[in-house]
């Protein structure tokens, strides 16, 4: 069995609103163990902590109570080791790909000639060869996600975290980059933590989906997903998979 690589134990996260001082609770309690290599989707209503999970889990945000551990470290502050993609690509729009995929050896002091080789090779293992000269500007939308992407990879993260990342694509990109994505995942076996709001894209891409509760935010059921790559979407253990889910989530809408 692979070893548990993400610890999330007992995480609580209270927000304070600027206005009126009010404290919101955003996740309560919240438990999860992500294992080595393994593809987990979050999925849950609006506003249940989704993406608050994501912030802790990089060390952009620090929990009210609780700890986040990474290969049995705790998290305290952002790291190399965690590679973080948005739905909004984040790309600097004054550097071409290359330059893009190459910040964060950059930031890490590696010398130019290797991290000019790490871009390079990132951005083939995407499918953007010979697109490394070009500006965001130039790009479509999955070609802004193929380089966000390569930029995460760029510092050969141990987890992957990825924020609906597809969730402004169209339906065809959408599911070109899902095929894309499973393929990098299964070349590099890195732990990913993948938030959507879609059940399908969720049982079409994980091992496991762990459903959310509304606000505050806590594990209301995990399901192992248990079917074998690649996918189809038309397979009735797919559909009967993806309707349970969706009643379940269901259930917190109400």
């Amino acid at each position: 069995m692979r070893g548990q690589k993400l610890i999330i134990d007992s995480v609580t996260k209270t927000f304070v609103e600027k206005k009126g001082g009010k404290s919101v609770v955003a996740l309560r309690d919240f438990n999860l163990a992500v294992a080595d290599g393994e593809f987990v989707c979050l999925v849950g209503p609006s506003g249940c902590g989704k993406t608050t999970l994501l912030k802790l889990i990089a060390g952009l945000e620090q929990a009210s109570s609780g700890s986040i551990y990474l290969d049995g470290k705790p998290v305290t502050a952002p790291g190399p080791e965690r590679g973080l993609v948005f739905q909004d690509f984040a790309l600097f729009p004054w550097r071409d790909v290359t330059g893009n995929v190459a910040f964060g050896p950059e930031v890490l002091g590696i010398p130019a000639a290797e991290r000019l080789r790490t871009a390079r090779r990132c951005i083939d293992l995407v499918g953007l060869s010979g697109s490394g000269h070009k500006y965001p500007s130039e790009l479509s939308g999955g070609m802004k996600q193929r380089a966000a992407i390569a930029r995460a990879l760029a510092n050969n993260p141990q987890v992957l975290l990825m924020d609906e990342p597809f969730g402004s694509l169209d339906a065809q990109t959408r599911s070109q980059m899902q095929n894309e994505l499973l393929r990098i995942w299964q070349d590099n076996k890195k732990a990913v933590v993948f938030v959507t709001h879609s059940v399908e894209e969720a049982v079409y891409l994980s091992n496991r989906v762990v459903v959310m509760t509304d606000s505050p935010g806590t594990v209301k059921q995990v399901y192992d997903v248990g079917l074998s790559y690649p996918r189809s979407r038309a397979d009735s253990g797919f559909v009967s998979l993806r309707e349970e889910i969706t009643g379940c989530m269901a259930e917190e809408c109400r």
